[in-house]
């Protein structure tokens, strides 16, 4: 839901929680918020050995809180107070089996986390997925009222669902956000093994071997590396995020992508365009525990989106993996608020 005449906060005077503020796109909102004049941000993720918190230095915040020791301060109600509460923690292994645990991590915990809020006021804000999609059989709206319509593929995309349904047949959705981010890349995702974007993976393959190595296809309308995806640079991403953040009368699902659709040897081919070398671009063969949970196309409508009053521009594809490649990977940066 939007009501015309919403006007977007400030976020200057606001007490924010960011979970997983150390991760991928959660730092980067830790930055977006940082460049928006808040810096009164509690960060709660779960280092451990990870090198995660290499993306918290440079970032202003006011205190960071280990997830373990998380809950027990909400139960014991010695929990800070916040204006907002954005839920950007989870497993995000679209090949983890352990299905009990993402059920645990990213559905129960969602769950628990939007009644707190909602009990303390706060705007929240979580992290849904354009999994919950599956193949796009039955489409990839957001405006879609029954979310119980879709399939997804693979478990991490069957968690996320299962929340947008819990919020969906509990009225949450008209009193929270859900973001179904799509393929977002950018600095800060190095921690992420084999769920690193394809450009990230791209630039290594091309610095070890001079080459990329791309799945083939496995259906003929589309030949191999003709796949298609919704790339989406990672600063889209937070300035969408944090647009709908900071709208008070906003709710529901929204789907956050660049509203078009690239192959992947478009977007291969901007990466060695970035490093300044010809396409050396290998065909394999997927692995069969993948071939029937693949997505051949993805395309995020963000019309819903726009009607909201997001009007910037989102980056184009080159342009973003230039930047990406050769503003962070080759010299090997982090975001910080003194980033361009």
């Amino acid at each position: 839901m939007f009501l015309d005449g919403d006007v977007p906060r400030s976020f200057e005077d606001c007490r924010v929680l960011v979970t997983g503020g150390a991760g991928f796109i959660g730092s980067a909102v830790v930055w977006g918020l940082n460049q928006r004049g808040c810096n009164n941000v509690v960060v709660v993720d779960r280092l451990r050995h990870s090198e995660k918190w290499r993306h918290l230095t440079g970032l202003q915040m006011c205190d960071y809180r280990e997830a373990d020791e998380f809950w027990p301060r909400i139960e014991a109600g010695t929990m800070d107070k916040f204006d907002v509460v954005l839920h950007l923690g989870a497993c995000s292994s679209t090949t983890e089996q352990d299905v009990a645990y993402l059920i645990r991590n990213n559905y129960e915990l969602t769950k628990r986390l939007a009644y707190w809020a909602l009990s303390i006021g706060a705007r929240f804000v979580y992290a849904s997925s354009a999994a919950t999609y599956g193949d796009g059989h039955e489409g990839m709206r957001d405006t879609e009222r029954d979310v119980t319509r879709f399939r997804p593929q693979n478990a991490y995309g069957f968690s996320k669902y299962l929340f947008d349904c819990h919020a969906m047949k509990h009225g949450l959705l008209s009193h929270i956000i859900g973001l179904k981010y799509f393929n977002v890349f950018g600095p800060n995702e190095d921690h992420k093994g084999d769920m690193r974007s394809m450009v990230y993976k791209a630039w290594q393959q091309i610095v070890d071997k001079g080459r990329v190595r791309l799945f083939k296809s496995y259906r003929a309308e589309y030949p191999d590396g003709r796949q298609r995806r919704d790339f989406v640079y990672v600063r889209d991403a937070v300035a969408m995020t944090l647009h709908l953040a900071g709208l008070e009368r906003a709710s529901g699902l929204f789907n956050i992508g660049s509203g078009e659709s690239h192959t992947w040897l478009e977007l291969v081919t901007s990466v060695f365009q970035a490093m300044g070398r010809d396409p050396q671009i290998e065909f394999v063969d997927m692995p069969e525990h993948l071939r029937t949970r693949y997505q051949y196309f993805t395309c995020a409508d963000i019309t819903k989106l726009r009607e909201t009053g997001y009007s910037a521009p989102v980056t184009p594809l080159p342009v973003a993996v230039n930047e990406y490649v050769t503003g962070y990977l080759i010299p090997g940066r982090v975001l910080d608020p003194t980033s361009p």
